[in-house]
């Protein structure tokens, strides 16, 4: 799939989750509704190139149209430096997990490796359950990208510093002078998945 502008990608994400609390997609009159478009053909218009970027196929009837990817929430891997965490290749499945069961809406599972978050209850093989953003607060933790490396930590701030740490007295705080090094938020920790046959 083509890369979405962040409209397309709000569009996607309203389709996504129209059809699952009301089980079938939103018509294009819905659409438009709800992203204030002055008609419907405004929609279509978005709907095409939502198609045209091979998100979504869409048939001549009102509630024709079907997302193009697989069921269910992307299983991120093992991820490299420096390339984007949802990148194609770090996806290694898709798993049949509601976005909709937790507080804030699903949008990935991250597997986990080591045993740095143990006293959190996030142990290695666990799936963090992650909803994807840019900012979070303090004591939360947090899918955060230091020097192109990604970790999942707990986060806390103070003067021009942000730490991200440890839940296991085994491992150091990571300490991030904000003003040298970047720190990137890539989401927020909502719940974890276990493999029962794996503990």
């Amino acid at each position: 799939m083509d890369g979405l502008t962040p409209r397309q990608q709000e569009i996607l994400d309203f389709i996504r989750s129209f059809g699952e609390e009301q089980g079938m997609p939103p018509t294009r009159a819905e659409l438009a509704r709800a992203f204030g478009f002055r008609s419907p053909a405004s929609a279509e218009e978005h709907l095409r190139a939502l198609e045209k970027k091979g998100a979504i196929t869409l048939s001549g009837v009102a509630r024709g149209l079907r997302l193009t990817e697989p069921a269910g929430l992307p299983l991120i891997g093992q991820v490299a430096a420096g390339a984007p965490l949802l990148a194609q290749e770090h996806v290694v499945g898709h798993y049949p997990v509601s976005p909709n069961l937790f507080k804030l809406r699903a949008d990935y599972l991250l597997k986990v490796r080591g045993w740095s978050m143990r006293d959190a209850g996030i142990l290695d093989g666990d799936w963090l359950v992650v909803h994807r953003a840019s900012e979070a607060r303090d004591g939360q933790i947090v899918v955060a990208r230091v020097d192109d490396e990604v970790t999942v930590k707990r986060l806390k701030r103070k003067g021009g510093r942000a730490y991200l740490i440890a839940e296991n007295p085994d491992f150091s705080p990571i300490v991030i002078e904000l003003a040298k090094t970047p720190l990137a938020i890539e989401g927020i920790a909502i719940g974890v998945v276990r493999d029962l046959n794996a503990v």
